[in-house]
């Protein structure tokens, strides 16, 4: 089942485009990272598919188009943004109430079973709770929600690294499976290198890359090369090469390039690059033609 399927969509707010004819698809049961720069495009992109902004080009979202019939998407969407808001006065018992009358699909148990893992205390006003421990909440409640489709716009964002890592444990071992779909954007790619099945690049309003992660492991490698085989490494084209500790690393696109991972264990260590380091690459690289390096 396709859950998100875009043609040509674009958005412009006056003379600034946000969206430049983006072509997206995406499957049931993936888990699909959205990565860009500030200003790139993406929260943009996650309003249109949640019918919160009006858009030119194809959209259907579940089917449904995103903008016309919101009300019925909402029933199988959830969304986490980039900001917990939550009323201040409210209690976290009387949050977890208040969600359990409103929505039908919400799993009171699997919340407790999430907040459980922190320390936040039921009768603890959300004013008397941490920027973290409001993240957490959120992220408790909504989680807990029998959703088709999740959506995360910086969804750790104010957590510390050990509640981003259980939070990426509990999507995957609580929430995800073959049924459910999630889109995540987020500035801590590192965190979700090992969740995502599909990967995507934005910048400017376009798309720069579009891969699964099944692509992407087998198609870049990154080799931190000899100095004395230094040239014979750059012969070799690579897409991008930086220094680190006086060390030179270079990253290859074996399929544009035309090497193989003999070619490059001959001159260096061979490792598949983070997404970091492939997303400064193409950044660095971007063409008048972006979409091209997705095909």
């Amino acid at each position: 089942m396709t859950v998100i399927e875009a043609r040509s969509l674009r958005k412009s707010f006056g003379t600034t485009v946000a969206l430049d004819g983006v072509n997206l698809h995406v499957e049931e049961g993936r888990i699909l990272g959205l990565i860009g720069p500030n200003g790139a495009g993406k929260s943009t992109a996650l309003n249109a598919i949640l019918g919160l902004t009006q858009y030119h080009g194809e959209l259907r979202v579940l089917g449904r188009d995103p903008w016309t019939e919101r009300d019925q998407l909402t029933r199988d969407v959830c969304f986490i943004a980039d900001v917990a808001v939550l009323p201040r006065w409210m209690r976290v018992s009387q949050a977890l109430d208040y969600v359990e009358g409103v929505h039908p699909r919400f799993d009171r148990a699997k919340a407790e079973g999430f907040l459980a893992k922190t320390d936040i205390k039921r009768p603890s006003k959300v004013r008397e709770l941490s920027k973290g421990m409001v993240t957490q909440l959120h992220l408790a409640l909504v989680m807990a929600i029998d959703a088709k489709l999740l959506v995360l716009d910086e969804p750790t964002l104010g957590l510390d690294i050990l509640y981003r890592k259980q939070f990426y444990d509990s999507l995957l071992n609580d929430y995800f499976d073959r049924s459910r779909t999630i889109v995540v954007t987020t500035h801590q790619v590192e965190d979700v290198q090992h969740v995502l099945t599909d990967l995507m690049f934005i910048n400017r309003g376009r798309i720069v890359l579009s891969c699964s992660m099944e692509e992407f492991e087998s198609r870049y490698l990154e080799v931190t090369v000899r100095p004395e085989q230094l040239a014979e490494a750059r012969a070799l084209k690579p897409i991008h090469e930086r220094q680190v500790i006086g060390r030179s690393i270079l990253l290859f696109d074996l399929k544009s390039n035309r090497v193989d991972r003999q070619q490059l264990a001959a001159v260096g260590e061979v490792r598949t690059p983070g997404i970091a380091d492939l997303f400064v690459a193409l950044m660095g690289n971007h063409t008048s033609q972006p979409q091209g390096l997705s095909q």
